[in-house]
């Protein structure tokens, strides 16, 4: 089901809300109907070619699907299974008067910027992706000059704003979940172990930001570089505050994923850091098997969607192409059910600033979200607790924007 979530809904009603020129559906949500006609979907479309040779569906809307379809390694085989959940989702929706045009990006500013321009020469009223901050940045003058939104896969919040609009997981928004969960369970005294980079500055803003919202206080930050060397003295300085049988904090902070955690842990547990003494608290990195099976994380949180959706997504996916997705294939699902909704309620002119911007959010795979006028987004998370090898739901993810959570 995918549905604007009105105020109505935290009482237990969901209604589809149209704000598209002022246009109101009384009407229940749209219910996303299982299909069996798929769309038989080309090659990806090159920059210069014309895009509607290749489109997956046959609406009279066209939706550009801006992906690196032809990089190599990760980039390329995550940009496939978001093209296969776009058309998974197209598929499932057989009102939908939509045409997907999927165009190669090449994963550079130049490939995305001469993507954009093709997406907006075939008349797409709507720009899905792309996928790296470098090509939103590439592609974000091309879509505001022909007033084309975009609902990009990008975390970066710096390449965010009014038109170009960050469908991802965000760091700020699950560092402000789990320190604010932590506030509530009554820790007051915080530190971090962050990476030195880009993404760790991200988050240290962030977390000195929320601590501060939770009334809590910022005891140390230990940053590291990459290298066990590095590691091992970043965990030492914060063992200074953070080791033994009396601590000085109450929880840590560690926003790494499962590359990089089986490392720290074993630091951890040499240093004496206990996660029976500090609470463990940790990111949307967490949200793998590999990370939950990690003795070192035990009682560790962390913030995420309730993960019926994702189960769901899982199986129907698998069932179409015979693959695990991997975890943003749910984005893009997401993207072309709000497109069709949209378009429902207000045609190809339909994906309005105010109506993408709906205060009472969406509902998608991995639960509510909503998009703020500045471009970033705003999500409703669970918070799960990693034990015996697995993540169970500590606090259910709230259902509606101002329900608590």
């Amino acid at each position: 089901m995918f549905a604007y979530l009105t105020r109505a809904a935290a009482a237990g009603r969901r209604r589809l809300r149209g704000l598209a020129g002022g246009m109101s559906v009384a009407a229940a949500a749209l219910i996303v109907g299982a299909c069996s006609q798929g769309f038989e979907s080309g090659p990806p479309v090159d920059p210069g070619a014309t895009a509607t040779s290749n489109a997956i569906g046959t609406g009279s809307i066209k939706i550009a699907l801006l992906l690196p379809l032809s990089a190599t390694g990760n980039a390329g085989s995550t940009a496939q299974a978001l093209q296969n959940s776009a058309e998974l989702a197209l598929s499932e929706i057989p009102s939908a008067d939509l045409q997907l045009l999927p165009i190669d990006t090449r994963g550079t500013p130049e490939g995305a910027s001469a993507a954009a321009q093709t997406a907006v020469a075939n008349g797409a009223r709507l720009v899905i992706g792309p996928l790296f901050a470098a090509e939103v940045g590439a592609v974000a003058p091309i879509t505001k000059a022909a007033r084309v939104p975009v609902l990009a896969f990008s975390t970066d919040t710096n390449v965010a704003s009014q038109g170009v609009y960050l469908l991802s997981f965000l760091p700020e928004t699950d560092v402000n979940r789990i320190v604010s969960y932590a506030g509530r369970q009554g820790k007051r005294a915080f530190a971090a172990l962050l990476p030195q980079s880009a993404y760790g500055s991200v988050v240290e803003a962030a977390f000195q930001q929320s601590v501060a919202s939770s009334a809590g206080r910022v005891v140390t930050i230990a940053r590291y570089e990459p290298g066990a060397e590095a590691m091992k003295a970043a965990i030492a300085q914060l063992a200074t505050v953070a080791g033994g049988a009396d601590p000085q904090i109450d929880a840590l902070l560690i926003p790494e994923g499962p590359a990089v955690l089986p490392a720290l842990t074993a630091e951890l547990a040499n240093a004496r850091i206990d996660p029976r003494r500090v609470q463990f608290l940790g990111s949307g990195q967490w949200n793998e098997p590999a990370v939950w099976r990690l003795t070192g994380l035990e009682g560790g949180v962390f913030p995420g969607p309730n993960p019926d959706g994702w189960q769901a997504f899982v199986a129907k996916y698998q069932a179409r192409f015979g693959a695990v997705p991997p975890r943003p294939a749910t984005l893009a699902y997401d993207a072309v059910t709000l497109a069709a909704a949209l378009a429902r309620i207000g045609g190809a002119g339909g994906f309005t600033d105010q109506a993408l911007t709906n205060p009472d959010g969406f509902s998608g795979i991995d639960g509510i979200f909503r998009f703020r006028p500045n471009g970033t987004s705003q999500r409703g998370l669970a918070i799960l607790e990693v034990q015996n090898g697995s993540a169970t739901i500590r606090q259910p993810a709230p259902r509606s924007f101002g329900a608590g959570g």
